[in-house]
């Protein structure tokens, strides 16, 4: 197998990964858990999220390796995918919660629209701010690409991410509040914990990005500013 076929496989292999974990963000949010932490110079804290939170960060990791090893218009095609794969799920949802359940069936009506019944606007409205953020994320990181010259993959990484981050969270949270899905009252909280996750996850994964990123240029050939775009 020569370098293309197993470029054009990893790729599939990435976009799969992104499209599944944005999907999961999208079926699993409504559920929030609560997490007893110790901060320095805070003590005892109480972190509050939705579970929706826990795949979020593969995301961004999966848009940023492409988009270095791959390009752009590669990055931007992925998003796309997970656009249209999100709409589809929203499809399959929205039509299965309309149809009645047996008498028999383990998950009775009322069961299955608790979990998935959501106001489809609110749940479209928040996938369109998510996916938003996706697109932000992909041109910050080209712009500092550019600005460094292909150096510094460090701050092209955070930059990014954190920028795109706090606009998703608020976005989403602002919709969300908006469509009565949960309470103005948690607003605050929820940006600054969802926020803050995300921040230290985007610092967590800077050395996975460097391990992937060196292995990839050193088994694609690929020099300082190049991508296979």
């Amino acid at each position: 197998m020569n370098n293309i076929s197993k470029a054009n496989n990893l790729y599939l292999i990435l976009a799969g990964v992104f499209i599944a974990s944005l999907v999961s963000c999208n079926l699993i949010f409504q559920k929030f858990f609560q997490l007893e932490i110790w901060l320095p110079f805070i003590g005892k804290y109480t972190f509050e999220q939705s579970v929706g939170l826990l795949p979020y960060p593969v995301t961004f990791l999966v848009t940023d390796i492409i988009s270095e090893i791959y390009g752009r218009k590669k990055a931007n095609q992925v998003v796309t995918s997970g656009l249209i794969a999100s709409f589809f799920m929203l499809l399959v949802v929205t039509v299965s919660d309309q149809i009645s359940a047996t008498p028999w069936s383990p998950v009775d009506d009322d069961t299955f629209h608790k979990v998935f019944g959501l106001s489809g606007a609110a749940v479209l409205a928040s996938m369109l701010a998510y996916l938003f953020a996706q697109y932000v994320d992909i041109r910050v990181f080209h712009f500092w690409k550019k600005l460094t010259n292909g150096k510094h993959l460090w701050l092209r990484n955070n930059a990014s991410t954190i920028f795109s981050q706090f606009i998703d969270t608020f976005s989403v949270l602002f919709l969300l509040c908006s469509f009565d899905v949960i309470s103005w009252d948690r607003f605050s909280i929820l940006l600054l914990n969802g926020f803050l996750f995300k921040v230290f996850f985007a610092a967590f994964d800077t050395p996975i990005f460097y391990l992937c990123c060196y292995y990839l240029r050193k088994k694609f050939n690929l020099k300082a500013n190049e991508d296979l775009g």
